[in-house]
């Protein structure tokens, strides 16, 4: 987790999170919901330098330590099955895809891929939205 602080654009309308460090070393702009916004400012504490999540010795965490986050989150949750941190990158182009409500292309942007067909991978795991895309949009409803 490289995202610092100083990378937050909480304010924004949007509220925004610039990713810095992306594969390619290509950075973007990431929106997040207002809860989230609030929720971060609250673990802030009015901090407004270093890492966004950070160690009792204020450096970054491992990957290892956030793996391990994750899993103990997931078991305390009652999830059994195998769970890691690019999980919830995979949840959340499946659930946007899912939704119907956000452009393939929109989905391509936020997660930072280059080709489409990188993120036609997520669109061929949303099946289940697609028949019931299919059953709206002959029905005329939105």
């Amino acid at each position: 987790m490289h995202i610092r602080v100083e990378d937050l654009l909480l304010d924004g309308d949007p509220p925004q999170i610039h990713i810095v460090h992306a594969k390619r070393g290509a950075g973007r702009y990431v929106p997040v919901l207002p809860a989230l916004a609030d929720e971060l400012r609250t673990h802030l504490e009015g901090r407004q330098t270093g890492f966004l999540f950070e160690s009792n010795r204020h450096t970054r965490y491992s990957t290892r330590t956030v793996q391990s986050i994750v899993t103990r989150c997931a078991r305390a949750a009652g999830i059994k099955n195998r769970v890691f941190p690019h999980l919830l990158r995979h949840s959340i182009a499946t659930i946007l895809l899912d939704s119907g409500l956000v452009p393939i292309d929109q989905v391509q942007k936020f997660l930072g891929h280059m080709h489409l067909s990188t993120t036609q991978i997520y669109a061929e795991t949303s099946l289940r939205a697609l028949g019931e895309n299919y059953t709206r949009a002959l029905r005329g409803k939105r």
